[in-house]
């Protein structure tokens, strides 16, 4: 799935991946465990351009899955990504995924702005419902980035991942489009 026209605010821009945005530091991002720490993707990397290549065009492809990059303003340097799916369109929800590939830009408010930002879009232009997002319970800076954007703590899976030889648990966190009653 792909947006018509990017979203943009005063600080960044979320617009669809195209070829040009599949270069090595992006793909550099996916191997770096430290970016990675908290992210399924650390698993199974891409390995190539030609795979993240792949990757990127599946996403744009769907029906199901959004996935937008994140630019800089004014330069439109891309620093990350935002991604919203799988969409299940019987319960008007979906998920919401983010990374922060530019370790400098980590702690900037950036993570919150393109959360606000996907979820406005989620809410107003695609009519869903319910955003739902989990991260592992030492990864603060994808809690509160998500709490600062209107998200609420939905509850709590114990022992969900594996981190480092250890359990930790998933911290499932949500928010409710507030324009829309919930119906049966």
């Amino acid at each position: 799935m792909k947006i018509d026209s990017p979203l943009i605010d005063s600080n960044i821009t979320l617009r669809a991946l195209t070829k040009n945005d599949i270069t090595t530091t992006y793909l550099s991002w996916l191997s770096d465990i430290e970016i990675t720490g908290y992210l399924e993707i650390r698993f199974s990397p891409p390995k190539s351009l030609k795979d993240l290549e792949n990757y990127i065009n599946t996403l744009n492809e769907s029906n199901n899955f959004l996935i937008l990059g994140i630019f800089l303003n004014p330069e439109l340097v891309h620093i990350g990504n935002i991604k919203l799916g799988p969409i299940d369109r019987n319960h008007s929800s979906s998920d919401i995924g983010i990374l922060i590939g530019d370790r400098v830009q980590w702690g900037k408010g950036y993570s919150t702005s393109a959360i606000k930002m996907l979820s406005d879009y989620a809410f107003t232009k695609l009519g869903l419902i319910k955003l739902t997002a989990s991260c592992y319970s030492s990864n603060q800076g994808s809690r509160h980035a998500f709490l600062n954007a209107g998200f609420v703590e939905d509850g709590r899976r114990i022992g969900q991942y594996a981190l480092l030889g250890k359990r930790e648990d998933a911290l499932l966190l949500g928010k409710i489009n507030p324009n829309n009653e919930i119906v049966d």
